[in-house]
């Protein structure tokens, strides 16, 4: 058995989570000694009861391991364990990180700069456009957006995601054999092809409800920031902003009616510190800090221009070109932009802020723009 293997195998022990494997690998070393020891041994560990000590010694057989690797093999998963390079760094960088994790689609290193999108099941119209539009023009920013596929504000930001083609992560809290919600089958599709989609479950586990606050901290681990749009009193989005104040990420919301059921989580996130968004400049801000490292690596894509003023080597859409040829080394306002470009305002926002990132472009105060040689 090998260390992967042995960590799959004691991931299917009933009882065994995130904190007492941890405990279990610290008291002996590696996943494939665990299945060496004797109950007396295991039950030394903290929170090892004899129960699980059995389920453990019973999982060490193989049978449940070869079961679970054919699930894996069937439906095309791949396994990452926090030993793995590939292992996403903000996810491992949290108190309880999953010890494994079952992934259909891929991680690439973009991901590293993600926002959660998270909020109510039974959201507004209102709230539905809110989310898509704001995973859209963080998207278009270059920005991975992070969601866990359930019915109404999940669904519509990684809908948004997939509509521009940016990647997009889902957390399931139940295994990847187990769809759910199962209307969104054909979006667990998507989401592989366009990022991924992820578990910490083995492969059969089923949606319970007590897997969805375990599910909430992997959501903000994975991401820079949440934000949230429209949550009630009780929304299990309130569950993911913990996790996020716990793992120090970034807070925003989206303010509602104030007589609306679904405003009161907003809106009383935002009385207690929360950042109020209105807009993707908002949250742009607030993580720009942790965007330098992309910025450095990127630095070799300053503009550069040919002694026939062409723009060479900048990787430039035809609507990013159309723009920077609108850019001078003169500041110019956005709104200026907008109408010499023939664009809309949205689209001109995400391109602009993604170019940015690139250093094609600088925002200088007053929403002025101009070429990054300038």
């Amino acid at each position: 058995m090998t260390e992967k293997e042995a960590l799959i195998a004691i991931n299917t022990v009933s009882g065994i989570g995130s904190i007492k494997l941890k405990r279990l690998l610290e008291y002996f070393g590696q996943a494939r000694k665990i299945f060496l020891a004797s109950k007396e041994e295991l039950i030394r560990v903290s929170g090892i009861s004899d129960k699980i000590a059995v389920d453990i010694i019973k999982a060490s057989g193989g049978k449940g391991l070869k079961e679970e690797e054919a699930l894996i093999k069937k439906h095309n998963v791949q396994i990452l364990s926090i030993q793995d390079d590939d292992y996403p760094a903000n996810l491992k960088n949290i108190p309880d990180p999953p010890p494994v994790l079952y992934v259909k689609g891929e991680f690439l290193p973009q991901d590293d700069f993600a926002i959660a999108i998270v909020g109510s099941r039974r959201a507004s119209f209102y709230g539905l456009s809110t989310a898509e539009d704001f995973a859209q023009k963080l998207g278009g920013a270059g920005i991975s957006i992070v969601s866990g596929m359930a019915r109404g504000i999940d669904t519509a930001a990684h809908r948004g995601a997939i509509k521009i083609k940016a990647r997009t992560i889902a957390v399931l809290g139940s295994g990847l054999s187990n769809i759910y919600p199962p209307e969104n089958k054909r979006l667990f599709e998507e989401i592989s092809d366009n990022g991924a989609v992820i578990s910490e479950f083995p492969m059969n586990t089923k949606p319970l409800a007590y897997n969805f606050p375990r599910r909430n901290r992997i959501i903000s681990g994975l991401s820079l920031g949440v934000l949230v749009v429209e949550a009630s009193r009780n929304s299990g989005a309130l569950i993911t902003v913990d996790n996020a104040i716990e793992q120090s990420r970034e807070v925003f919301a989206v303010p509602g009616k104030v007589d609306s059921a679904n405003s009161f989580g907003t809106n009383s996130l935002i009385k207690q510190g929360a950042k109020l968004v209105s807009n993707v400049e908002d949250i742009i801000e607030e993580i720009k800090p942790y965007l330098q490292n992309r910025i450095k690596e990127i630095e070799d894509k300053k503009p550069r221009e040919n002694q026939s003023g062409l723009i060479i080597d900048l990787d430039l859409s035809n609507n990013e070109s159309k723009l920077y040829g609108v850019i001078s080394n003169t500041p110019k306002h956005i709104d200026d932009i907008v109408a010499e470009a023939g664009l809309n305002i949205d689209s001109t926002l995400s391109m602009l802020i993604n170019m940015e990132l690139r250093h094609i472009i600088r925002q200088l105060p007053g929403k002025l723009f101009v070429r990054e040689n300038g």
